[in-house]
């Protein structure tokens, strides 16, 4: 199941991102304390903190993608993962020094969503580069699985480390594993892929990222899934809490159920290294329906170990379903476009996370938490179901390589906008492709 980091590039890039996802696991506690220490505090400011993050990041998330089919993808992570390390670095140093003020952290902020918009496009596409076909998934899976695990330990890891050390001592570990990151990118060596004569206007490539998508129906299709998906499970990290609260004796309840997902998490990475189903995409929806059930198990509340195990189950279904959806993006998606398709796939979580989290408060005080959670969760389950009507995604197959070749750029991908039966002796000649990516909660 570890075959993958059997290949010094791929390793390289896993130990680094393992390393940057134990930062990104520790910081959120140090963040909010940081903010909520300084004079006349409140959560407004917090929320303006939070919100320079995210809006930065929705913001420049299609313009990191473009530049990251444009540069060798390896040297815009470096520079993102530079310019985080720094901003962290600056935080850490007002936070010791006692001087930080409420504008440096907004800033700092900013740069460090900046940093994460053209970050997350290039890494996605880059992993192609670094292993062999055969090893494509077991990779995908490798990184989904890490970032789970830190995922479940970091809160824990950085609330114990804010009360030892501070928050200001945390920044400074995150900015650190920012800069151990840039230093595995720095050793990798991958083929140097000229893009220069694919150039043309920033709009014009804008387009053609999109085009790819538009061209495919079981691709623009999946987009539309992906958005009411990450629509209930906002709203279950919105009204969960509540239920837990008023009907389940809470937080000591909501806090089983988070383990329950992050157990599930961690569960669902693990298959994704053996699991590969000749046809992922109806397995990848499939697996995610029980995000729709703990939704729905909220009202009336079922007890608390069956939400929990829902939860389970629907995290782990997001992990599994992440997996097999990204291999098949990969393997199909034209090279010189995928840094852009991945944007586009990541704007449809980062735009409709937020429109669930502030539909779901103002809908179940206007219609009740029960009948909040049916209709969404209604609307989850039927359109995880119905895509399985669309020819293109029933049919699609996993490519099954006979060598050890890496998929890009040694292949050529998605010279036809649809799909045509795989014959897995010739996975070379086959198209097409597409991407987006299923609810993953941020």
């Amino acid at each position: 199941m570890l075959g993958a980091l059997e290949e010094r590039p791929f390793r390289l890039l896993w130990i680094g991102q393992t390393a940057s996802a134990v930062g990104d696991g520790v910081i959120p506690v140090a963040l909010a304390f940081a903010v909520l220490n300084l004079p006349h505090s409140s959560a407004g400011k917090l929320g303006l903190v939070l919100a320079s993050y995210s809006l930065a990041r929705v913001g420049l998330i299609l313009v990191g993608g473009v530049w990251a089919d444009r540069l060798p993808r390896q040297l815009v992570m470096l520079a993102a993962d530079a310019a985080r390390a720094i901003a962290q670095a600056f935080v850490a140093i007002v936070l010791l020094s006692g001087t930080a003020r409420l504008w440096e952290l907004v800033a700092a902020s900013v740069v460090a969503g900046a940093g994460s918009a053209f970050f997350t496009p290039a890494s996605a596409a880059l992993v192609p580069e670094t292993v062999s076909s055969h090893r494509l998934q077991q990779a995908n899976a490798l990184m989904n699985l890490s970032r789970s695990l830190f995922d479940v330990v970091g809160p824990a890891v950085g609330g114990l480390l804010v009360v030892l050390i501070g928050p200001g001592w945390v920044f400074l570990i995150d900015a650190a594993s920012f800069a151990v990151s840039a230093f595995f990118l720095f050793l990798l060596r991958v083929p140097r892929i000229d893009r220069r004569g694919e150039r043309g206007s920033f709009i014009s490539d804008l387009a053609g990222g999109w085009r790819e998508i538009r061209t495919r129906s079981w691709l623009w299709a999946a987009t539309i899934v992906f958005s009411l998906t990450n629509i209930a499970v906002a709203a279950f990290f919105v009204l969960g809490p509540l239920v837990s609260k008023r009907e389940l004796g809470g937080a000591g309840a909501w806090g089983a159920i988070l383990t329950g997902g992050g157990v599930g998490g961690l569960l669902g990475g693990l298959i994704g290294l053996r699991f590969e189903p000749r046809r992922p995409l109806i397995w990848g929806f499939l697996v995610v329906l029980p995000v729709a059930a703990q939704l729905v198990l909220l009202g009336p509340p079922a007890a608390t170990l069956a939400i929990a195990a829902a939860a389970a189950l629907a995290f782990g279904g997001v992990t599994l379903g992440n997996t097999l959806w990204l291999t098949v993006v990969q393997e199909r998606v034209p090279a010189a476009a995928l840094s852009r398709v991945n944007a586009y796939d990541w704007l449809v979580s980062l735009v409709f996370m937020p429109v669930g989290f502030a539909l779901a408060g103002p809908l179940a005080e206007a219609f009740g938490v029960d009948t909040t959670v049916y209709v969404i969760g209604g609307i989850a389950a039927a359109a995880n179901l119905s895509i399985l009507l669309v020819p293109s995604v029933r049919r699609l197959e996993r490519l099954r390589p006979s060598s050890a070749e890496p998929v890009h750029p040694g292949h050529d991908r998605g010279q036809s906008p649809d799909l045509v039966p795989l014959d897995a002796s010739r996975a070379d000649a086959v198209p097409v492709a597409g991407t987006g990516t299923l609810a993953r909660p941020e």
